[in-house]
Order: C-alpha cells, then structure tokens, then sequence
C-alpha cells in the first residue's frame, strides 16, 4: 500500500488565514513506498528528491508503529544519517538507515516506519507578519527482513488462506497468513460469476506474519455461489500484483 502525507500545525502562530490561499508545498517525495532492509545488511539508503521550487528543512526518524511518533519519543533500532538536513530545490539527497544490531525476530520480519517531516520556508513576503505555516509528513513502511527464510516475499500472497465468517447480517473474509512476511493488500473482493462484492472500506490493508485480518464485504447473500476472492498486494517495489483464491471451509 502507498506512504500517506499528514498536516503538522507548526507552534508560534497568532493568526489564520483561508487554506485556499495557501501555497502548495510538499515537495520532498521518496523514491519508493516501502523500505526492505535485509538482515544481512548494514545499512540502507533511501532517495529522496524535492521537486519544489523552494528549499526545505528535512527531518527523518524510524517508529515501531505510533503514528504519533516523533524523533524524541520514537522507539526503534535504527539511526538516520543525516537526520536533520536541507534540500535545494530541483535537488535529490541520500538518507542512510542504519541498524543499531539490537536482536530482532530471526524467524519472521519486523514492521517499522519511516517518517520523514518537510518544513517549508516561510514566504519571503510574510516577513513581520503572524503567519500560519505547516509541515508535511510522509510515513512508509520498513520491513526489517531476516536471513534464510522459507521461501521468497513474492510467494507469500498464494499461500494465504481465506475463510468466510456470517455473523448475523454482516459478512466478513478472514485472512490467514501463515508466512513469515507481511502481505498489504490494495485491493479485496468476493466475486460469484459476474457479481463482485467489495469490501467495506476503501484502500488496502494488511496482514502481518502469522496473522489473522478481517475485511467487511458489502452486498453478499446467501444465495451467492462458487464464491471466489480476487485480491491485489503490493510487492517489495511498490508495484500492484493480482492474485486469486478459493474459499476454505
């Protein structure tokens, strides 16, 4: 599943004015939506390019899953060179990821997060003024990936299992992933013959290592036969892939 970019409300600020008016900033992407970092590696580096006109102050950081994270409560094994950095615009820039060698599962991978924080420049015309400036955060996926696992990451979406649950009116595909990988899902439906029943919410999802999840269908009765799943993941390079399967009962 794609990095998704959250408002920061920057402190000092006395005075509001319209979004409309707002410039549109945000123009340090990375180059991908997740990060593999194998276990064998030392360290990984992450592109990042600012397709603004404007330069940016940069701040990077790992979390282990609070999304309210920031670099002084992050909790995670892993040091950013450099942390702190500013990007030129037009400019690409090079993040380095490194592990701190603290023991991690050896039998399954490990989910973090990689957050990086743009702060754009105050305009040049607001000097004086009270002004209400906002920052941008990309957060995405690192997957710390152990040696010697069983089998490779792209066989993992075929050996998932799935299983129909009713319960009452509501209807729900329960996902079991006996794999060591996490599998994130773009995309989840039920199909019988020409009908195709979606799930509830829109965007994907996931299903961690030795896992279960569960996705709301919309629209199915009981007279839908020869049910089958369709589903899409997204593989280590951010590319969509699609798969299908039977029900097990």
């Amino acid at each position: 599943m794609p990095g998704y970019r959250k408002l920061f409300v920057l402190v000092g600020i006395a005075a509001f004015f319209a979004f409309s008016s707002l410039p549109t900033w945000a123009g340090v992407i990375i180059g991908g939506t997740r990060v593999v970092f194998p276990a064998k590696a030392r360290e990984v580096t992450v592109r990042l390019q600012n397709k603004a006109t404007d330069p940016a102050l940069v701040q990077a950081w790992v979390d282990n899953g609070d999304e309210r994270s920031s670099p002084d409560t992050a909790d995670a094994p892993f040091t950013l060179s450099p942390p702190i950095f500013r990007m030129e615009p037009g400019k690409g820039h090079s993040l380095r990821l490194i592990h701190t060698g603290e023991p991690l599962p050896t039998d399954k991978e490990t989910l973090f997060w990689l957050n990086v924080l743009e702060v754009p420049p105050k305009p040049k015309d607001a000097a004086g003024q009270n002004i209400l400036q906002f920052a941008f955060r990309i957060r995405i996926k690192l997957f710390y990936r152990p040696e010697n696992l069983a089998y490779a990451s792209v066989e993992a979406p075929q050996k998932l299992t799935w299983t129909l649950i009713r319960e009452g009116q509501e209807v729900q595909l329960e996902v079991t992933n006996p794999t060591p990988y996490h599998v994130t899902f773009s995309d989840v439906a039920l199909v019988s013959g020409s009908q195709r029943f979606a799930k509830r919410e829109a965007g994907g999802g996931m299903v961690s290592p030795g896992e279960k999840t569960r996705f709301p269908i919309v629209g199915v009765d009981a007279s839908a036969k020869e049910l089958t799943v369709e589903f899409k993941t997204i593989n280590d390079y951010g590319a969509m892939v699609s798969a299908n399967a039977h029900l097990t009962h």
